[in-house]
């Protein structure tokens, strides 16, 4: 029996956990409990170019975590489904997949969303299709970007101009904007770093660095970053600055840094979030 039975499930892309995103999730709540609808594989079934997720997938459950209090002290869970196996399903098909194979109550969903193979359905139909198969359909509005007029960060799909997309986090990234990006996720941006062994990271009394290929994430654009912290664990944030370059990331401190808690076996991962 599938996790999502008798459950609400958010219905998007959910890539950056933006507060797009969080706001989808919110409204399940509302309802039952809430799912994330994910989809597997979506990259190389389509050929994409690869590209570094905005969050880490060992960090997606904390940020879940931290809605539970907007969302009834209930966590939201993602639900993964394999890409290939939605791909070319119609509308209807999809929908009764929900409702067959998931046993979901309702599901959530922006005014803009679209589903079915090429995009075949809007809004509108997954209410009717809904309604037929006896599920409840709630469908928002958009989160809209109240900075939209000072960035061009802009969708080129003129229904999606003006609201948070993962588009714009991205963007915001690229050009090192983090009061931006913490502005559109709703929490500060957090990188993850990971690597098997101790060498990977080069530790000294003031400075941590790392190459990049440790990074589990999308940093911004290189350059200097001030007022950031450094996470061994969540308990003992320490104050740092961040300087990024073509081929490694530094963490740099006043007091003596935390290179004694790289001491030990490993494999090690470090999270450090972008102070505004």
């Amino acid at each position: 029996m599938a996790a999502t039975v008798g459950g609400i499930v958010a219905l998007g892309k959910f890539d950056a956990l933006h507060i797009g995103h969080r706001e989808l999730a919110i409204q399940a709540s509302r309802v039952g409990a809430p799912f994330l609808l994910s989809f597997v594989g979506m990259a190389e079934v389509l050929g994409w170019e690869p590209r570094a997720p905005i969050v880490a997938k060992c960090d997606r459950k904390r940020v879940l975590s931290s809605w539970a209090p907007l969302c009834g002290n209930m966590t939201p869970l993602e639900f993964p489904i394999e890409f290939s196996s939605v791909r070319h399903l119609t509308p209807r098909q999809f929908v009764e997949k929900l409702y067959k194979e998931l046993g979901v109550r309702g599901v959530v969903a922006g005014e803009n969303y679209r589903f079915g193979y090429k995009a075949a359905g809007d809004s509108s139909e997954l209410v009717r299709l809904c309604e037929e198969f006896g599920m409840g359909a709630y469908i928002i509005k958009p989160v809209m970007d109240n900075n939209q007029d000072s960035r061009n960060t802009a969708s080129s799909n003129s229904k999606e101009r003006g609201q948070v997309s993962s588009t714009r986090v991205r963007h915001a990234l690229s050009i090192g904007d983090m009061k931006y990006v913490s502005e559109l996720l709703g929490r500060q941006h957090r990188l993850i770093l990971t690597a098997q062994y101790q060498e990977a990271f080069t530790s000294s009394k003031h400075k941590v660095s790392a190459p990049k290929s440790c990074l589990l994430n999308l940093p911004p654009k290189d350059g200097l970053y001030e007022n950031c912290s450094l996470l061994i664990d969540d308990e003992n944030p320490v104050s740092c600055r961040v300087v990024i370059d073509t081929t490694h990331i530094h963490l740099e401190f006043d007091e003596v840094g935390p290179y004694k808690h790289l001491t030990s076996q490993g494999p090690w991962q470090l999270g450090v979030e972008f102070g505004v």
